[in-house]
């Protein structure tokens, strides 16, 4: 399976490059935006955009209510999993 993560773009690295800077949860990563620009929203309108990356690339804009859903929705994953692994090594024991 294959996930997109939420971040929001919080510096333009190279418009010529279309890189920009994203937070993730409070880590900052290059990404590549090239999928989101176009000339009705070229790379210096992306500053702030609320997008979801994924192996490097921003995919999509999203508004900023729906990347608070799926960043919530992805915590929930996190601790569900954390659950299980933690009920199969107490059955393995």
């Amino acid at each position: 399976m294959c996930l997109g993560i939420p971040g929001q773009i919080v510096e333009i690295v190279s418009e010529d490059m279309r890189l920009a800077m994203v937070d993730v949860g409070g880590v900052r990563r290059a990404v590549n935006i090239a999928f989101i620009v176009d000339e009705e929203h070229p790379a210096a309108a992306c500053l702030g955009d609320w997008v979801l990356v994924h192996v490097g690339f921003a995919m999509v804009r999203i508004d900023e209510k729906e990347a608070e859903a799926t960043l919530a929705l992805l915590l929930q994953l996190g601790e569900y999993q954390a659950e299980i692994d933690s009920m199969q090594m107490s059955a393995a024991s």
